[in-house]
């Protein structure tokens, strides 16, 4: 589909919102009126405590129900329903979220607000260590917002919002969740509980989730399910905090345990490397290949071996997190919040019992933001943020020698409010230094800028602009790579004269936060100088040589949701994204998620509530180099869900979600597997959860 007339389809969620007209409508006003007023939600990542209305630039939230009937076994596949938001599907144990086209490492993804340390930065088939299960919501912040995050957060950030860590004490002395789901595709078993109690000024936190699930079936003639698409995951939490009047200090232990399968991968090419820039591959390398026979009755040991030709990833996270908030500290002085977290995170890549490769992330973020009164109008935070971290991989695929990466952030954003307009500028400052473990560092010291005001031109509308100039330093596999990473089917060469990557942005919000018609649309353009991409010099079959390089680049885009408000009990939303990205000397960037249009129907009658949800996926025919075409594809989705008390104490809900309903054969342009690994096809999920 070409981008006129993706423009011209999105452009129509703007003319709905603007067939509504303006008028002033009471936050009390009677439902019968058919008048809807959007919740005011805090975002909880930034420091000033802004509505997600109130913020220049697109910020997305998935909770509540939402998030309950939509998440999956990784982040990506969670999230993937967002507009602007895709996933770089590796199978079912590991995916990352491509937000606008930008995927690691410039999507930096947070754990209410400290980064997560784990290996998903450095390769795709490497899971993201935050479970979607234990997730109360899930923020996505783009543009500038994303800014005091540092370059890692240049195309935007992902920040998990959980309950590992009290923040006040429940009442009647406790509270929990237990839930259930089973998933017809691949035979999910997953079961989550969680509970806080508390007592005086302290509370504490014990939570945990288990899933088993096989390999997914997909549309195919041949395979009936994608080997190496099982996932066994286990996740346990226990979090304690002391809550004051003015505030709390917690910490909390979660320690992560996972086997999944390594869908796509093949040692074929494992003895290619390169001359110059070509590829020289042995013809009589080729012994490791796997016998494709399937075993169709899937019996796993799911405490060790895997019954599956498939290699597998074992990986075991080891997290602590620490929390705290006080307020009104001393005159001046409004608030101080700290957030800081240190992971010891290893995996084994185990082929038929023997580990092929070993990597290892063993470092800390930790962020401290200073919130001063409001000064002649002014409302703003200071804030220091400090990282450190030790990256290796040892074995077969160790095409990245052990590095160090050492960070330091300063920050600083200030707000003004003057009549109808929110005027808000930030500015950051990072030194950071990233180094193979004894030798000389390569030191950048990026400076990134932004200014964005919000104008609230009638009491339902906003209309926000936004600029920025932000600034990434290039990271240790951009700078050092030298060897053959059998999971993208590519040996990678890093470049150490690489430069600061840099990009001049800006965006325009329109929102409309209460009547029949509510909706955003966003329109963006990011222009990079020095943009630091894997450029292909030379490709054998599916095998390709690639060497980071920099050229200046350009992103367009457009994102947009509106819903409108049928009868009481029934809404209908349109949304859409499009991102168009190519580098100004010509050619296309390689991966670029294909443009998406749909609509959904929702429903509520008591307690009941369900939706149907259709969204058209459109080929993608804007490749690079060596890429080939991915065609189109339909996506029907539906659920149905029924809410009941138990006792006096407790919720209930069960549900029900159908996915991939027209069982298409489908696949993501922005995974590297593309046709080597299909998306699910056609599932049944069931579940019921209890509130109390």
């Amino acid at each position: 589909m070409t981008s006129k007339t993706l423009l011209l389809s999105v452009s129509l969620l703007a003319l709905c919102a603007g067939a509504a007209h303006a008028q002033t409508t009471s936050q009390t006003a009677d439902p019968h009126d058919h008048v809807t007023e959007v919740e005011e939600v805090v975002v909880r990542a930034l420091p000033l405590g802004r509505a997600g209305n109130d913020v220049a630039s697109h910020v997305a939230l998935l909770s509540g129900e939402d998030l309950v009937h939509r998440r999956s076994s990784t982040l990506g596949d969670t999230l993937t329903s967002l507009p602007g938001v895709n996933s770089d599907a590796f199978g079912g144990g590991a995916s990352r979220p491509v937000i606008r086209g930008q995927a690691s490492p410039r999507v930096k993804v947070l754990s209410e607000g400290a980064a997560l340390i784990d290996a998903s930065e450095v390769s795709p088939d490497h899971a993201v260590s935050g479970e979607p299960m234990l997730l109360e919501g899930v923020e996505i912040l783009r543009g500038p917002s994303a800014l005091l995050f540092g370059g890692g957060a240049i195309g935007g950030a992902v920040n998990l919002l959980d309950k590992k860590i009290p923040t006040r004490i429940p009442a009647n002395g406790g509270e929990g969740v237990l839930e259930y789901r089973y998933g017809s595709v691949d035979d999910e078993n997953t079961g989550v509980a969680g509970v806080t109690v508390g007592a005086g000024q302290f509370a504490l936190r014990l939570e945990a989730v288990g899933r088993r699930s096989d390999d997914y079936r997909i549309p195919d003639d041949k395979h009936d399910r994608l080997e190496g698409s099982y996932n066994n995951t286990f996740t346990g939490t226990i979090g304690a905090s002391w809550i004051g009047e003015k505030g709390y200090l917690g910490a909390a232990y979660t320690q992560q345990k996972s086997t999944y399968g390594l869908a796509g991968h093949s040692h074929e090419f494992a003895s290619c490397h390169p001359h110059g820039t070509h590829l020289h591959c042995d013809g009589d390398d080729h012994g490791h290949g796997h016998d494709d026979d399937h075993d169709d009755g899937h019996d796993h040991d799911h405490e060790g071996e895997h019954d599956h030709a498939a290699p597998q990833v074992r990986l075991k996270s080891q997290r602590v997190d620490i929390r705290g908030e006080l307020k009104d500290v001393m005159p001046g002085i409004e608030r101080i919040r700290l957030r800081a977290g240190h992971t010891d995170y290893r995996h084994d890549e185990v082929e038929e019992g023997e580990v092929l490769t070993t990597f290892t992330n063993k470092g800390y973020d930790a962020r401290l933001e200073v919130q001063h009164t409001e000064w002649n109008g002014l409302r703003g935070v200071v804030g220091l943020q400090l990282s450190e971290n030790e990256f290796g991989a040892v074995g077969l695929e160790s095409y990245l020698r052990p590095t160090e990466t050492k960070a330091t952030g300063l920050f600083l954003m200030e707000e003004y409010e003057i009549g109808l307009w929110h005027l808000e500028g930030a500015i950051r400052k990072d030194w950071t230094e990233t180094a193979i473990k004894g030798a000389d560092s390569v030191d950048n010291d990026p400076l990134s800028v932004s200014a964005a005001a919000v104008w609230h031109f009638v009491p339902e509308w906003t209309i926000g602009l936004s600029l920025a100039r932000s600034q990434r330093a290039p990271s240790a596999q951009e700078l050092f790579a030298d060897g053959v990473h059998l999971a993208t089917n590519t040996y990678e060469i890093g470049t150490e004269t690489l430069d600061l990557e840099t990009v001049h942005s800006a965006e325009l919000t329109l929102r409309k936060r209460e009547g029949r018609i509510t909706g955003t649309l966003s329109a963006y353009h990011y222009d990079y100088s020095d943009y630091i991409f894997a450029n292909t010099l030379d490709q054998h079959e599916d095998f390709r040589l690639i060497r980071y390089e920099q050229a200046d680049a350009r992103f367009t885009g457009l994102e947009g949701e509106v819903t409108a408000e049928l009868t009481p009990w029934l809404s209908a939303t349109v949304y859409g994204d499009y991102v168009r990205a190519k580098l100004d000397k010509g050619g296309n960037l390689p991966r670029i998620p294909a443009g998406r249009l749909g609509g959904r129907l929702s429903a509520f009658n008591g307690p009941w509530s369900g939706e149907v949800d259709y969204t058209r996926v459109f080929e993608q025919s804007d490749i690079a180099d060596y890429e080939t075409k991915t065609p189109g594809y339909n996506l029907l989705s539906a659920s149905v869900a029924y809410g009941f008390t138990v006792g006096d104490m407790a919720d209930a809900e069960i549900f029900v979600r159908g996915t991939n309903l027209l069982d298409e054969r489908a696949w993501s342009h922005a995974s590297f597997l593309g046709e080597r690994a299909p998306l699910r096809g056609r599932g049944i999920s069931t579940g019921v959860r209890v509130r109390f």
